[in-house]
């Protein structure tokens, strides 16, 4: 056990937070063009921009989040195949790692749930009250 590992709740709560905000600005900028982004209008762009800025305001925020985290991950396998595998066989030779980064690191938030500081966890213990 690492001295770290103390921190372990706070340095989850952080990476799903700050990967739920960079994924929810992916979202953004097909949505709304912010961000250096274009606006997409074809059905993949606009699904793909819905998913990614939903579940990833998901995500950051704890809520719903081992549904959300599993179909942003699902959609980052599929945006890896349909966009990225075509181009080349590595993630590095295709420009797809951080699709495929982000589909292995929401499996991984998917399988580990929302952690101690998310709206997850609070909903649940209010519940727990009644």
């Amino acid at each position: 056990m690492t001295v770290l590992h103390r921190f372990s709740p706070v340095f989850y709560a952080m990476l799903r937070i700050v990967s739920g905000l960079l994924f929810a600005c992916h979202g953004a900028q097909k949505l709304f063009g912010a961000f250096g982004g274009h606006v997409q209008t074809d059905a993949w762009g606009l699904s793909g921009g819905i998913l990614e800025f939903a579940g990833g305001l998901l995500i950051m925020f704890g809520l719903f989040t081992g549904p959300a985290a599993f179909i942003c991950s699902g959609e980052m396998a599929v945006a890896y195949f349909k966009v990225h595998a075509k181009n080349g066989t590595l993630p590095i030779e295709n420009h797809g790692e951080l699709a495929a980064l982000y589909c292995f690191l929401f499996l991984f938030i998917a399988s580990e749930g929302s952690g101690r500081f998310a709206l997850d966890r609070l909903f649940r213990r209010r519940r727990s009250l009644r």
